[in-house]
């Protein structure tokens, strides 16, 4: 199946077209990892890096998928498992092209693929872009995110601000999301509750002269800091020697504290996309969300995780025979959607699992046999699933008439 995989993918893309209409204009693109049972020594490709799966013990594999805005799989790639975000953009803008041709495509991905370089490749093809932005680039707009007016509200606790940079060709939106504040504002007092209580434990001590080695105390500071990297900017720690005895000094440095706040909830967009609102830039973002339940897809239902090939090119095939299988999925999905159905994929697939077909072998005294094919009974809720599908289960009374000769005659 490997040699047929670019076909295939055409192949996919121009039905989901006929089918659905389906555009691609529009390139979600991001990566997760799979993790390999066993130490695969014949697969180069398992290697040890960031691992989604929180399994940092076991080789893994990087996967990177392209799907639409509907979340119909257009393409995918595997990398090896130490491979960086970052550096997989250009083999992916080099693959698409190779496929489908040149075209003035939107990509749309997530801050971890983002750098200038990429930025830059996909300007040079004449695309646009979508991406999230690191955090520090939030400090270049703080002014504008202190601020209360010209925000733009498009949820319940979403709101954005559209900041034009004069001159340039660039657009940033400035997102600001309740729920996301209070998480983060809960993680922070956590954390700061707890290396507040570690660096005044250990100052206690050095002050009551438990402590006096400085090398340990500076061992101790950095564990402690280490420990809690989520705040430790926000507290310079200082040892410090008077009149021949040691002190530890420590305070929260307020201007840090306060940018924190400021910036907890809030996240930033960047595009070359012109003509468009800030509401409708954010909703496009979110449609990052489809490469996610894509994810969640292939990790659970199609048990692309773990893997338990050794070889090569049998995990590329595993991988393979997943990414087919979502796109089924997918297919299911709207397929359910066009016919106004309530259910969803998973559960229409966990409705019609009981559904079996089963053949009866009957021998007879000539030393051949007869096969009577037999279905399983489709319940009420499953026979409404199925006539959503258009779906018409075999005649359980209808038998082959054939009677087929034995292997021990032939």
């Amino acid at each position: 199946m490997l040699p047929q995989k670019t076909k295939l993918e055409q192949h996919l893309k121009q039905r989901y077209g006929e089918l659905f209409a389906a555009e691609f204009d529009v390139m979600l693109y991001d990566l997760t990892s799979t993790y390999v049972e066993g130490s695969a020594p014949a697969n180069p490709m398992m290697r040890r890096g960031y691992s989604r799966d929180h399994r940092p013990d076991c080789l893994q594999l990087v996967l990177a998928l392209i799907v639409n805005s509907e979340g119909f799989p257009c393409s995918y790639e595997v990398f090896n498992g130490n491979r960086a975000d970052v550096t997989t953009m250009e083999v992916i803008l080099r693959m698409v092209e190779r496929k489908y041709g040149k075209a003035r495509r939107i990509w749309v991905m997530d801050r971890g693929i983002v750098s200038e370089a990429n930025l830059a490749a996909i300007r040079k093809r004449d695309g646009q872009y979508l991406v999230g932005t690191p955090r520090s680039q939030m400090k270049e707009f703080e002014t504008q995110l202190k601020e209360e007016t010209h925000w733009e509200q498009v949820r319940d606790e979403v709101q954005v601000k559209r900041i034009s940079i004069p001159g340039g060709v660039e657009t940033f939106i400035l997102c600001k999301t309740e729920g996301r504040q209070q998480k983060e504002q809960a993680i922070r007092n956590r954390f700061v509750t707890r290396i507040e209580r570690a660096l005044g434990s250990l100052q206690k001590q050095v002050k009551a002269g438990r402590l006096k080695n400085r090398d340990k105390i500076h061992v101790r500071i950095g564990r402690i800091l280490a420990s809690h990297p989520q705040v430790a900017d926000l507290y310079p720690v200082a040892l410090k020697e008077q009149s021949g005895q040691l002190y530890l000094e420590w305070s929260a440095k307020a201007d840090r504290q306060q940018w924190r706040e400021t910036r907890e909830g809030a996240y930033l967009l960047r595009t070359n996309l012109t003509a468009t609102t800030a509401s409708e830039l954010w909703e496009k973002y979110m449609q990052l969300t489809e490469v996610e339940a894509a994810f969640r897809a292939l990790k659970s239902a199609l048990s692309i995780r773990p893997l338990f090939h050794q070889v090569e090119r049998r995990v590329k095939a595993h991988v393979m025979v997943a990414f087919l299988g979502f796109a089924l999925w997918v297919t299911l999905k709207h397929l359910l959607a066009g016919k106004q159905s309530e259910w969803s994929a998973a559960r229409a697939l966990a409705a019609l699992a009981t559904l079996q077909s089963a053949d009866i072998v009957l021998p007879t005294t000539d030393t051949r046999e007869i096969r009577l094919r037999r279905v399983t009974e489709p319940t009420a809720e499953q026979k409404q699933l199925l006539s959503q599908l258009a779906i018409e289960l075999p005649d359980q009374h209808q038998f082959n008439q054939n009677v087929v000769q034995t292997s021990r005659q032939l």
